[in-house]
Protein backbone atom coordinates (compact mmCIF):
# COMPACT_ATOMS: atom_id res chain seq x y z
CA UNK A 1 0.00 0.00 0.00
CA UNK A 2 1.22 3.60 -0.92
CA UNK A 3 1.03 5.82 1.95
CA UNK A 4 -2.48 7.28 2.34
CA UNK A 5 -3.85 5.15 -0.58
CA UNK A 6 -5.76 2.10 -0.14
CA UNK A 7 -4.82 0.08 -3.65
CA UNK A 8 -6.72 -2.48 -5.44
CA UNK A 9 -5.42 -4.54 -8.60
CA UNK A 10 -2.40 -5.90 -9.49
CA UNK A 11 0.59 -3.37 -10.16
CA UNK A 12 1.00 -4.63 -13.46
CA UNK A 13 -2.25 -3.46 -14.76
CA UNK A 14 -2.13 -0.80 -17.22
CA UNK A 15 -5.07 1.23 -17.02
CA UNK A 16 -5.27 3.19 -13.28
CA UNK A 17 -8.72 4.51 -12.17
CA UNK A 18 -7.91 6.89 -8.90
CA UNK A 19 -11.48 7.41 -7.07
CA UNK A 20 -12.58 9.87 -4.39
CA UNK A 21 -15.03 9.15 -1.70
CA UNK A 22 -18.62 10.72 -0.83
CA UNK A 23 -19.03 13.49 1.49
CA UNK A 24 -19.70 12.00 4.76
CA UNK A 25 -17.79 8.79 4.30
CA UNK A 26 -14.34 7.94 3.59
CA UNK A 27 -12.50 5.63 1.18
CA UNK A 28 -13.30 2.21 3.15
CA UNK A 29 -16.92 2.06 2.67
CA UNK A 30 -18.76 -1.11 1.61
CA UNK A 31 -19.80 0.57 -1.61
CA UNK A 32 -16.32 2.00 -2.19
CA UNK A 33 -14.70 -1.43 -0.84
CA UNK A 34 -16.76 -3.35 -3.20
CA UNK A 35 -16.88 -1.42 -6.52
CA UNK A 36 -12.94 -1.20 -5.92
CA UNK A 37 -12.24 -4.85 -6.00
CA UNK A 38 -15.01 -5.74 -8.93
CA UNK A 39 -13.33 -3.19 -10.52
CA UNK A 40 -9.70 -4.39 -10.36
CA UNK A 41 -10.95 -7.66 -10.76
CA UNK A 42 -11.69 -6.57 -14.23
CA UNK A 43 -8.13 -5.63 -15.00
CA UNK A 44 -8.01 -1.98 -14.12
CA UNK A 45 -5.56 -0.93 -10.75
CA UNK A 46 -7.35 1.32 -8.47
CA UNK A 47 -6.19 3.65 -6.13
CA UNK A 48 -8.50 4.75 -3.25
CA UNK A 49 -7.69 8.35 -0.99
CA UNK A 50 -9.25 10.10 1.34
CA UNK A 51 -9.50 14.39 1.37
CA UNK A 52 -7.82 16.12 4.47
CA UNK A 53 -10.91 16.82 6.35
CA UNK A 54 -11.92 12.63 6.18
CA UNK A 55 -8.55 12.04 7.58
CA UNK A 56 -8.72 14.52 10.61
CA UNK A 57 -12.08 13.35 11.01
CA UNK A 58 -10.67 9.71 11.38
CA UNK A 59 -8.32 11.35 13.87
CA UNK A 60 -10.32 13.28 15.86
CA UNK A 61 -13.77 11.40 15.80
CA UNK A 62 -15.37 14.91 15.33
CA UNK A 63 -17.58 15.61 12.03
CA UNK A 64 -16.80 18.44 9.87
CA UNK A 65 -18.53 18.96 6.64
CA UNK A 66 -16.12 19.26 3.18
CA UNK A 67 -14.36 22.43 2.58
CA UNK A 68 -15.74 24.36 -0.93
CA UNK A 69 -15.06 22.57 -3.84
CA UNK A 70 -12.27 25.16 -4.66
CA UNK A 71 -10.06 23.32 -1.85
CA UNK A 72 -11.28 19.90 -2.88
CA UNK A 73 -9.82 20.25 -6.61
CA UNK A 74 -6.47 21.26 -5.57
CA UNK A 75 -6.10 18.10 -2.97
CA UNK A 76 -7.09 15.91 -5.84
CA UNK A 77 -4.84 17.80 -8.47
CA UNK A 78 -2.24 16.67 -5.94
CA UNK A 79 -3.02 13.24 -6.11
CA UNK A 80 -3.19 12.82 -9.48
CA UNK A 81 0.71 14.41 -9.72
CA UNK A 82 2.08 11.40 -7.54
CA UNK A 83 1.02 9.02 -10.53
CA UNK A 84 2.08 10.96 -13.60
CA UNK A 85 4.20 7.54 -14.35
CA UNK A 86 1.30 5.90 -14.51
CA UNK A 87 -0.52 6.03 -18.47
CA UNK A 88 -3.51 5.97 -18.93
CA UNK A 89 -5.08 7.47 -15.89
CA UNK A 90 -8.59 7.90 -15.52
CA UNK A 91 -10.50 9.99 -12.24
CA UNK A 92 -13.37 9.93 -10.26
CA UNK A 93 -15.37 8.75 -7.33
CA UNK A 94 -18.78 8.34 -5.39
CA UNK A 95 -20.84 11.02 -5.15
CA UNK A 96 -18.68 14.52 -4.03
CA UNK A 97 -15.17 12.76 -4.94
CA UNK A 98 -17.02 12.00 -8.72
CA UNK A 99 -18.38 15.67 -8.95
CA UNK A 100 -14.52 17.35 -7.78
CA UNK A 101 -13.04 15.07 -10.57
CA UNK A 102 -15.25 16.13 -12.75
CA UNK A 103 -14.49 19.64 -12.36
CA UNK A 104 -10.51 19.08 -13.12
CA UNK A 105 -11.50 16.40 -15.82
CA UNK A 106 -11.36 19.13 -18.95
CA UNK A 107 -8.16 20.95 -17.83
CA UNK A 108 -6.05 17.81 -16.87
CA UNK A 109 -7.30 16.21 -20.28
CA UNK A 110 -6.08 19.29 -22.15
CA UNK A 111 -2.63 18.21 -20.90
CA UNK A 112 -2.04 14.90 -20.75
CA UNK A 113 -2.97 13.83 -17.34
CA UNK A 114 -6.29 11.95 -17.57
CA UNK A 115 -7.66 9.58 -20.21
CA UNK A 116 -11.27 9.41 -18.78
CA UNK A 117 -13.84 9.71 -16.12
CA UNK A 118 -15.66 7.56 -13.73
CA UNK A 119 -18.21 8.90 -11.64
CA UNK A 120 -20.33 6.63 -9.33
CA UNK A 121 -23.58 7.90 -7.84
CA UNK A 122 -23.16 11.84 -9.38
CA UNK A 123 -25.08 14.31 -6.94
CA UNK A 124 -26.85 16.19 -9.68
CA UNK A 125 -29.00 18.48 -7.19
CA UNK A 126 -29.36 18.01 -3.42
CA UNK A 127 -31.92 15.79 -2.13
CA UNK A 128 -35.25 17.08 -2.37
CA UNK A 129 -34.05 20.23 -4.52
CA UNK A 130 -34.46 19.81 -8.22
CA UNK A 131 -34.21 22.90 -9.10
CA UNK A 132 -30.45 23.36 -7.81
CA UNK A 133 -28.62 21.59 -10.51
CA UNK A 134 -24.82 20.83 -10.58
CA UNK A 135 -24.80 20.30 -14.08
CA UNK A 136 -23.32 23.42 -15.58
CA UNK A 137 -20.08 22.47 -15.87
CA UNK A 138 -20.97 18.92 -17.76
CA UNK A 139 -23.06 20.63 -20.65
CA UNK A 140 -19.41 21.64 -22.11
CA UNK A 141 -17.43 18.24 -20.54
CA UNK A 142 -15.10 17.10 -23.65
CA UNK A 143 -13.58 14.44 -21.80
CA UNK A 144 -14.98 11.23 -22.28
CA UNK A 145 -16.90 10.58 -18.88
CA UNK A 146 -19.52 7.29 -17.56
CA UNK A 147 -21.87 7.68 -14.88
CA UNK A 148 -23.54 5.05 -13.12
CA UNK A 149 -26.55 6.25 -11.51
CA UNK A 150 -29.55 4.69 -9.70
CA UNK A 151 -32.85 5.46 -11.53
CA UNK A 152 -34.19 6.16 -8.44
CA UNK A 153 -30.87 8.08 -6.46
CA UNK A 154 -32.48 11.19 -4.55
CA UNK A 155 -29.88 13.36 -5.89
CA UNK A 156 -30.90 12.70 -9.53
CA UNK A 157 -32.58 10.33 -10.88
CA UNK A 158 -33.34 8.45 -14.61
CA UNK A 159 -36.42 11.03 -14.63
CA UNK A 160 -34.55 14.13 -13.21
CA UNK A 161 -31.38 13.74 -15.74
CA UNK A 162 -33.21 12.82 -19.05
CA UNK A 163 -34.31 16.53 -18.29
CA UNK A 164 -30.43 18.21 -18.74
CA UNK A 165 -28.49 18.79 -21.57
CA UNK A 166 -25.90 16.79 -20.84
CA UNK A 167 -23.12 16.10 -23.86
CA UNK A 168 -22.44 13.34 -26.14
CA UNK A 169 -18.64 12.65 -23.80
CA UNK A 170 -21.11 11.88 -21.49
CA UNK A 171 -22.49 8.12 -21.25
CA UNK A 172 -24.67 7.10 -18.45
CA UNK A 173 -25.04 3.70 -16.95
CA UNK A 174 -28.43 2.84 -14.79
CA UNK A 175 -28.56 0.97 -11.94
CA UNK A 176 -31.93 -0.96 -11.73
CA UNK A 177 -34.08 0.87 -9.33
CA UNK A 178 -30.82 1.72 -7.55
CA UNK A 179 -30.72 4.37 -4.90
CA UNK A 180 -27.64 6.69 -4.43
CA UNK A 181 -25.33 3.79 -3.31
CA UNK A 182 -26.95 1.41 -6.37
CA UNK A 183 -29.01 -0.53 -3.81
CA UNK A 184 -32.51 -1.17 -5.09
CA UNK A 185 -35.46 -2.30 -3.17
CA UNK A 186 -36.36 -5.62 -2.53
CA UNK A 187 -39.85 -6.00 -4.36
CA UNK A 188 -37.99 -4.68 -7.44
CA UNK A 189 -36.38 -8.13 -8.05
CA UNK A 190 -33.18 -6.88 -8.12
CA UNK A 191 -30.52 -7.11 -5.96
CA UNK A 192 -27.41 -4.39 -4.68
CA UNK A 193 -24.67 -6.93 -5.44
CA UNK A 194 -26.22 -7.45 -9.41
CA UNK A 195 -26.45 -3.53 -9.60
CA UNK A 196 -22.75 -3.08 -8.22
CA UNK A 197 -21.38 -5.70 -10.73
CA UNK A 198 -23.13 -4.44 -13.58
CA UNK A 199 -21.53 -0.75 -12.95
CA UNK A 200 -18.29 -2.43 -11.96
CA UNK A 201 -18.67 -4.00 -15.78
CA UNK A 202 -19.76 -1.27 -17.39
CA UNK A 203 -16.73 1.13 -15.47
CA UNK A 204 -14.12 -1.82 -16.67
CA UNK A 205 -15.62 -1.87 -20.55
CA UNK A 206 -15.12 2.02 -20.34
CA UNK A 207 -11.63 2.27 -19.37
CA UNK A 208 -10.31 -0.56 -21.13
CA UNK A 209 -11.86 0.89 -24.69
CA UNK A 210 -10.42 4.19 -23.79
CA UNK A 211 -7.39 3.19 -22.82
CA UNK A 212 -6.88 1.32 -25.93
CA UNK A 213 -7.93 4.62 -27.77
CA UNK A 214 -4.94 6.25 -26.46
CA UNK A 215 -2.07 3.86 -27.58
CA UNK A 216 -3.76 3.34 -31.01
Amino acid sequence: MTSGWLIDGEQKARPLLILAHGAGAGMDTPFMTFMARAIAAGGVRVARFEFGYMRKRRETGKRTPPPRAERLMGEYEARIAQWREQAPVFIGGKSMGGRIASMLADGLGADGLVAGLVCLGYPFHPPGRPQKTRTAHLETLRTAALICQGERDPFGSRQDVSGYALPPAITLHWAADGNHDLKPRVKSGHTWEGNMLAAARAVVDFIHAKANEEIS
